[in-house]
């Protein structure tokens, strides 16, 4: 057995009763002073104030001792929506966004997300591979200690299939937790132009078989959309993913309030993402489900549309998590503390509720949180050491990473 022993910090962490924490009891954290925290085998295994974890405690049987000096220690990060796998940054079409081009009639005319699917479906593997791999590991530096990453890019069953590969390796080869998410539906390709329900069918036939049969994802996502994807084929598809057994999220009201909240709650889905246009219909529909909210707000800062209303979300019940959306042309940011200091200063969060939505709730917004995104006895020591005493470092130390020390399973994994 290897023991480890985390001391002298003061430690933030929010606490999992069972289920997604939602309004007012986003912002209850368990605050420890002068904490410490005993690691066994890559689990935490105590976890309160020093004098008591220390209690009994054989020092001799301690493989080591990590002084935090009286430094912040939170969960790592856990990032529930990127598309960290793609070829290259779409920075002419920000230059775009900028003189007025709209992102939905960028992606009309053949750029946008199409843009990125001609790079990745002409990209070797290997190269692919190891651009999405540098990727996830700056985000490792940044406090991210869990993520999530879809395909999306290929939209074709081999290119889908090349994408899915490449996360699952990116997952073996980092010290990250990696869950990847099949996004065949992120946009109608080039080929099937006119002829989404067509498209609708080759996922339902082919692509989703396969991805399950071959176990290179657990989830499935779908970009509901005017002019990509509607509701009714944002119901068939999932339907079809869920009897697969796969679990199902949704890129929801991000441009439109089209009613993909509302379809996120009747099928019951782990999250719904971005909400942007969302009403309140949608919304009362997450809160009485359980789904969580996944907001993005560096995507709002990078479109410059007006953020989600968070605060709105959070009175009216719902739990939000906090994500990314690390992508090629709407978000390109893998810092989840420059998510965290946005949610705080623009949408108006708690540094504890940020806190929680970035760990604890982006657990539960990927069917995992009896793992990671809070330190318990039986879950996994993922944690960071900030350079400050509490969370609100992560928001008001802007345009840096606080970030001091990302340790995964207990081991040291990064020092920025």
């Amino acid at each position: 057995m290897t023991r480890k022993l985390v001391d002298n910090a003061s430690i933030h962490t929010p606490v999992d009763h069972g289920r997604p924490a939602a309004g007012p009891h986003m912002g209850e954290l368990l605050r420890i002073e002068r904490g410490a925290m005993l690691i066994e085998n890559g689990l935490v295994a105590r976890i309160g104030d020093s004098d008591e974890v220390r209690a009994g405690l054989d020092q001799r049987t301690v493989d080591e001792v990590i002084d935090a000096g009286g430094r912040c220690l939170v969960p790592g990060f856990v990032d529930p929506h990127t598309h960290l796998c793609f070829v290259s940054p779409r920075e002419e079409e920000f230059a775009l966004r900028l003189t007025g081009a709209a992102y939905l009639d960028i992606l009309r005319q053949g750029g946008g997300i199409l843009n990125s699917v001609t790079a990745v479906r002409a990209c070797p593997e290997e190269e692919l591979y190891r651009l999405t791999r540098d990727r996830a590991l700056s985000a490792l530096a940044h406090g991210t200690t869990t993520v999530e990453i879809k395909s999306g890019y290929g939209l074709d069953t081999d290119s889908e299939l090349k994408m899915l590969r490449v996360i699952e390796r990116v997952g073996r080869s980092t010290p990250l937790d990696v869950v990847a998410t099949f996004l065949g539906a992120h946009a109608v390709p080039p080929e099937y132009q006119g002829r989404a329900d067509a498209y609708v069918d080759l996922m339902i036939d082919d692509m989703l078989p396969r991805v399950a049969a071959l176990g290179l994802a657990r989830q499935c996502d779908i970009f509901c959309e005017q002019g990509v994807f509607s509701i009714a084929q944002g119901r068939r598809l999932l339907a079809a993913a869920k009897s697969l057994g796969f679990a199902v999220k949704i890129h929801a009201d991000e441009v439109h309030d089209l009613g993909g909240a509302g379809l996120a709650a009747e099928v019951a889905a782990l999250s719904a993402d971005h909400l942007l246009a969302a009403g309140d219909p949608g919304i009362d529909g997450l809160a009485a489900a359980g789904v969580v909210a996944t907001l993005l707000p560096a995507t709002a800062y990078s479109l410059r549309k007006p953020y989600a209303r968070a605060r709105h979300m959070l009175e009216r019940g719902v739990a939000l998590a906090l994500a990314s959306d690390c992508n090629p042309g709407s978000s390109y940011s893998e810092s989840m503390p420059f998510v965290i200091g946005l949610a705080v200063l623009q949408m108006g969060l708690s540094p504890a509720e940020a806190l929680t939505a970035a760990t604890l709730n982006g657990a539960y917004a990927l069917g995992i949180a009896d793992r990671v995104g809070s330190l318990a006895p039986g879950r996994q020591a993922d944690f960071l050491l900030l350079d400050g005493k509490t969370p609100a470092i992560l928001a008001f130390h802007a345009g840096v990473s606080p970030v001091d020390a990302v340790y995964k399973r207990g081991e040291l994994v990064a020092r920025p």
